[in-house]
């Protein structure tokens, strides 16, 4: 277990805590150690700070003794007031770059803010997070790349018995149950990329979970569709997206 020391001339001013909260203590030439599960009180700044409490609590002591307001540290940290509040009353930790703006700016080792199961903890998080949002840029991009069935030659169409390739738009030779298909499935893509791009951030739980399913049922049902109406380049052109789609959801 790790030790803070204490000048014996400030010893009592740790007294009273050490009544209230059953801590052991003993005396090491000039040095008073002060520990009890995890708990460490050491004096500084003339007050006394209880270190190895909860990242939320030595949060909160550092920013009171800088005399700073949640809104104050918030805007020096560059993160927003909820997210101080939400670090602070124990709902949450900071990414690992948080953490170090908060090392450097209260002139603290990462030590002494967390543990180090702590801290592996966040790091893993932030790379799941990483992962996350690397999951969902391409999932957007693939999503929203549909337009391309808009405008590239993905469809036969028969002119002068000829079979043609031509774009949804230039489509007209077909019934119009399949086209008004064709775009609504475009359509609906486009705009589920659209969200899964705007709303990377969104951490409602059931967005998160529903977007990769959704996109990956809506993917396969246009392949279906597709394969159906015998449409084999806009068949194969949508489930090259899907296979890139599932490649990813694997790996993770």
């Amino acid at each position: 277990m790790k030790f803070d020391k204490i000048n014996l001339t400030h010893k009592a001013l740790i007294y009273s805590a050490l009544k209230e909260d059953n801590i052991s203590w003993e005396y090491c030439f000039s040095c008073l150690y002060v520990w009890n599960k995890g708990r460490t009180y050491v004096y500084s700044d003339d007050k006394v700070a209880l270190f190895y409490m909860d990242f939320g609590k030595k949060l909160q002591e550092l920013r009171k003794q800088k005399g700073l307001t949640q809104v104050e540290l918030a805007e020096l940290l560059y993160v927003s007031r909820t997210a101080i509040s939400k670090w602070e009353s124990g709902r949450g930790f900071p990414n690992i770059e948080s953490l170090k703006a908060i090392s450097k700016f209260f002139s603290v080792s990462l030590d002494e803010l967390l543990s180090g199961e702590e801290i592996l903890a966040i790091a893993e998080k932030d790379h799941k997070e990483k992962e996350r949002t690397i999951r969902d840029l391409v999932f957007g991009l693939l999503d929203c790349g549909m337009a391309l069935l808009l405008f590239l030659p993905f469809f036969g169409q028969k002119a002068d018995g000829v079979i043609r390739e031509v774009s949804l738009l230039a489509l007209y030779d077909i019934q119009t149950y399949l086209k008004t298909a064709y775009i609504a499935f475009v359509g609906i893509m486009i705009v589920l990329g659209i969200m899964t791009l705007a709303l990377q951030n969104c951490c409602q739980r059931l967005w998160t979970q529903s977007k990769s399913i959704l996109s990956l049922s809506l993917s396969a049902g246009g392949v279906c569709l597709f394969i159906i109406s015998q449409q084999p380049y806009a068949a194969v052109f949508v489930f090259a997206f899907l296979i890139i789609k599932a490649l990813m959801l694997i790996k993770r």
